[in-house]
């Protein structure tokens, strides 16, 4: 291990000594110099940051020459949401036992509320009952003979190994329906220690900030008053006592992929949550490049990425101001850098459709209402390739293309890499759930066969190392800035030239691309 952080470290070192020496590199890196400002503080949807920064963007849309396609004949797509803060200080919670016995919690420390989703109920008092992964499919059902009715449902990080990860993270973004459906109230997600993205000190942190849910209550995918909450690992072997089994058991099973028994927990929890609300409006950003065949240019490839952040929150290392350089201004930059090339030379057949949507952080929502309420046809919309925090930290060998096991896409996907001197690679880390994370997933729910792309790394590599510290350390905290070591803005070049050349070949192929027989996500 020591060998490897050291060759961690140096790979790094000599990463943080480039600048960008092309043209291309230069422009890229500018653009996220602009967007990823101080001056935008964080990018939250509704600010005048966020504001500022749309301003940007569609200012290089049209240096770009690329024409309106939001609402109205303008850029944007506003979307309405309710915004809401879950005041911890003064929420409550305690685990009730049979015997009357309270253990209090500390709200905003042991226990966090998802502030995203739905209005979180006032108060809610419930049994727990612990149903491992929080599966629910054909062949491996954590909800099969379990009575879910009025109950609170604890779930761990993680899935079986025999359950293919695109299964298992296309039904975990169901979760909630089903345990609504079958009558649960809400749900409580622990994370083994050992799959833990983001440490708990800086998740608490974060959870001060803001969730969104849209205006419109048919929109939503989560009831109002169904609870979310996540539990601190240091802490969840309390949701264990008294039934026989232990956090520590549970979350080795869990590492493993093993199955997991489900089993209630003599246990209420017993909670009160304040919670603040308002309305806001927050924009998607829409342009377009018109296709040159008479015929497809009536259909559009989209290409996307998410133009917002976090905002401005609790400071770490006296900075409260999250810029969001990563993520995911460098992806808005990179569609601005394939925009710019792909309206060079001879157009695309089919037309290209530059969506940087809103409220990614908030939970997909600016795609999700976008990929609902597209402003061109809703059938016109053929393939969505979507960038989120590609991290250009290392050289670019490897792209792992998340979804290219899905459809047709993939086959272009790796034709392409094989002609530019790249080779995919699976996903290293499947549970955490990528693909269902980020903006394609809201195209593959319309049926939109859709890419995302990231700097490919393998396990246990220096690359590996790299990434995990990245986001130990600065995904989603203030040094995700633009003065972080590390980052190769020529090296990103590469990528956008790799799905720009993706982009022209599914706009210039007669076929549409189609789901293949064996995806999880074409009977959506």
């Amino acid at each position: 291990m020591k060998k490897l952080l050291i060759a961690a470290l140096a790979f790094s070192t000599a990463a943080s000594a480039q600048t960008a020496q092309t043209p291309r590199g230069k422009a890229w890196w500018a653009d996220i110099t602009a967007i990823a400002s101080d001056a935008n503080e964080g990018r939250l949807p509704g600010s005048a940051g966020y504001d500022r920064a749309a301003a940007y963007v569609i200012k290089r849309f049209k240096a770009l020459g690329l024409a309106p396609a939001g609402d109205r004949g303008g850029y944007f797509q506003p979307v309405a949401f309710e915004d809401q803060v879950i005041d911890h200080a003064t929420s409550t919670a305690a685990l009730i036992a049979a015997d009357g016995t309270a253990q209090a919690l500390a709200m905003g420390s042991d226990l966090l509320v998802s502030p995203g989703g739905a209005a979180r109920p006032a108060s809610v008092a419930a049994p727990l009952v612990f149903i491992g992964y929080g599966l629910h499919l054909p062949g491996h059902d954590d909800f099969a003979g379990v009575d879910l009715k009025g109950k609170i449902a604890v779930v761990i990080s993680g899935g079986p190994a025999d359950v293919a990860g695109p299964v298992k993270a296309a039904n975990r973004s169901d979760r909630v329906k089903f345990l609504a459906a079958a009558g649960a109230v809400g749900v409580i997600s622990l994370t083994t220690p050992a799959q833990v993205e983001i440490p708990w000190m800086r998740q608490k942190l974060l959870a001060s900030q803001s969730g969104m849910y849209f205006a419109k209550a048919a929109l939503r995918e989560t009831p109002d008053g169904f609870f979310i909450g996540r539990f601190d690992p240091a802490r969840s072997e309390l949701l264990f006592a008294g039934s026989g089994h232990s956090f520590a058991d549970v979350a080795a099973i869990a590492d493993a992929s093993a199955p997991l028994p489900g089993f209630s927990l003599p246990l209420r929890l017993q909670a009160s949550v304040a919670a603040q609300r308002r309305s806001l409006s927050s924009p998607n950003l829409v342009a377009r490049l018109a296709g040159s065949d008479p015929k497809l240019k009536a259909e559009h490839v989209v290409i996307s990425a998410h133009l917002d952040h976090v905002g401005v929150g609790e400071p770490i290392n006296a900075d409260r101001i999250y810029n969001g350089a990563m993520d995911d201004a460098s992806g808005v930059a990179s569609v601005l850098d394939i925009a710019a090339r792909l309206s060079k030379g001879p157009r695309p057949k089919r037309s290209i459709l530059f969506v940087i949507v809103t409220a990614e952080e908030k939970g997909l929502l600016g795609s999700s209402y976008f990929a609902q309420r597209p402003t061109v046809p809703k059938a016109s919309i053929v393939a969505d390739l979507n960038f989120d925090m590609p991290l250009p930290l290392w050289p670019l060998k490897l792209v792992l293309v998340q979804g290219d096991g899905e459809s047709s896409l993939g086959a272009v996907a790796r034709s392409v890499a094989a002609q530019q001197g790249l080779a995919l690679t699976p996903d290293p880390l499947p549970e955490r759930n990528s693909f269902t994370r980020t903006d394609q997933f809201s195209f593959v729910k319309t049926g939109v066969p859709a890419l995302a792309f990231k700097f490919g790394f393998v396990k246990n590599s220096p690359e590996f190392q790299i990434e995990h510290d990245w986001r130990a350390n600065r995904y989603h905290a203030p040094s995700d800035d633009l003065d972080q070591p590390g980052v190769l803005k020529d090296e990103i070049i590469k990528l956008d030239d790799f799905v720009a050349a993706i982009a022209r070949t599914v706009a210039n192929t007669p076929a549409r691309p189609e789901w293949l027989a064996t995806s999880v996500f074409k009977a959506r």
